[in-house]
């Protein structure tokens, strides 16, 4: 049974037509199945009843304000990359997209921030960065993704082993709550012990507490030089145990990756996208940046000598960018070779201490083939998130693939957790890994996510059935 909340009618579209546009509104079958789902269709798809782009933050509250009052659930949208099945309609209802609100504004080189509306793409705000001398560095694979939706999932990414989340860029922001009032949670300043964060608290909160409306980044000088560093080895529990190495020297990596060997097949044959080592079973790829060229030379000799000490077969540098390019090509396409490779996917991103990396892998393999799915583990091994794709064959009934996927995630929530790992490492909770997350975290811990909620948004009319669900409460 769906949670009690009007129907809209053609009333509620009229007013949301008169405080926005007629042209930048879409109501039932006129608006694009595109907007049903995100990057996983298989975590649902959900019509909205009214699909609206606004244009500034005064549209947005006086939306969430006629909601809130209507009893209209909203979900806000950016660039729809998402992984979780977040931003989607679950109950119908508006879904609203920020993408009109783009724009970003110069560089505060005082404070060495930046500022942007939630509608600008990742790409656009390192490119503004580094047009000034200066670096933004979360680097999640997805760079067409919205800083908002950044955000408000605290996006990571390969650099995060050097740098940090999202969350650790976030100056301040400018936000909508549920009943359309306009808030800041904190300034432009370094440190802040003013009350309870709330900032932090709404970074990763997958839309369920407010809509971002405006956001200032932290900025950093830009590194002078860098390189990559492929090390190949005879088997993935090789390779995952050279990444404590890495880490026990005294430089700081950038990224650590690792592939294995079939991955970089997939990725050579379906998209023709060619990986210039063509030795192991299994790669590490580091990165390394640096403000001068000692540093990067010192860092470089230090993890190849450690790295053949180790029993890489060699330690391969990428030392100009097209060499270094073609290495990250490939890492950065692996999702989509899996598409072409699989007649769909299910994904799980554990993250777990990367002391238990190698354990995690070679036991998850075996749990997904015991239930007849196809596995390929990757990812940045450097924080010990793990992207356990799997990959439906032809041959797999749709009844078939559900039981199997169910049965292998209900598997590795339970290896990640018996690791001390955590059941997301990066793409969130949303609608897809729902079910999973009160096993995972215990009832305790689900009372206080929804005081949280509840304390933001006591209709429960944003983003509803995401994250925390209110079903049994409100039947």
């Amino acid at each position: 049974m769906a949670y009690p909340y009007k129907k809209m009618q053609e009333e509620d579209f009229d007013y949301i037509r008169s405080v926005t546009a007629e042209d930048r509104v879409w109501t039932g079958d006129e608006i694009a199945r595109e907007y049903y789902h995100d990057e996983m269709p298989e975590y649902g798809e959900y019509p909205p009843e009214l699909y609206v782009e606004v244009e500034n933050t005064e549209e947005i509250s006086k939306i969430m304000a006629y909601a809130y009052q209507e009893n209209i659930p909203v979900v806000c949208r950016g660039a729809g990359t998402g992984l979780a099945g977040g931003a989607t309609c679950k109950y119908g209802g508006i879904m609203l997209s920020i993408m009109r609100m783009n724009r970003i504004f110069p560089v505060d080189h005082k404070n060495q921030t930046i500022t942007a509306e939630p509608g600008a793409l990742l790409i656009d705000i390192q490119a503004a960065a580094a047009a000034e001398g200066l670096f933004y560095p979360p680097d999640p694979g997805e760079k067409t993704a919205s800083i908002g939706g950044n955000v408000i999932t605290n996006a990571g990414g390969m650099k995060a082993v050097r740098y940090g989340l999202t969350r650790d860029f976030v100056r301040c922001m400018e936000v909508v709550l549920p009943d359309g009032s306009i808030m800041n949670f904190s300034s432009n300043v370094v440190k802040n012990t003013t009350g309870y964060d709330l900032k932090d608290l709404v970074i990763g909160s997958e839309g369920t507490l407010c809509i971002l409306t405006q956001v200032t980044l932290k900025l950093l000088p830009a590194p002078t030089c860098s390189c990559t560093l492929v090390m190949p080895f005879a088997s993935l529990e090789e390779c995952a145990d050279m990444v404590p190495k890495v880490l026990e020297l005294p430089f700081v990596p950038t990224a650590i990756e690792f592939l294995e060997r079939e991955l970089i097949d997939i990725v050579e044959r379906r998209l023709h996208k060619f990986f210039p080592v063509k030795e192991g079973e299994a790669v590490l790829i580091v990165m390394y940046d640096a403000s001068s060229r000692q540093e990067l030379d010192s860092a470089v000799r230090a993890a190849s000598e450690a790295a053949l000490a180790n029993g890489a077969f060699d330690c391969c540098i990428a030392a100009t960018p097209e060499r270094a390019g073609s290495v990250w090509d490939v890492r950065g396409a692996i999702l989509e070779g899996m598409k072409a490779d699989s007649v769909s996917q299910e994904e799980c991103d554990v993250v777990v201490p990367r002391s238990r990396i190698a354990e995690y892998v070679k036991k998850a393999k075996k749990i997904a083939l015991s239930h007849g799915i196809r596995v390929e583990p990757c990812g940045h091994c450097g924080d010990g998130n793990i992207h356990t794709e799997m990959l439906r064959g032809p041959e797999m009934s749709d009844e078939e693939w559900k039981s199997a996927t169910h049965a292998s995630l209900t598997e590795l929530y339970a290896l990640s957790k018996e690791l001390g790992g955590q059941l997301s490492g990066e793409h969130g909770i949303g609608n897809g890994r729902l079910k999973f997350l009160e096993e995972f975290v215990g009832p305790r811990m689900i009372q206080l996510y929804k005081s949280v909620k509840l304390a933001f948004d006591d209709k429960l009319i944003l983003n509803p059935g995401k994250v925390v669900e209110f079903q049994e409460d409100r039947m």
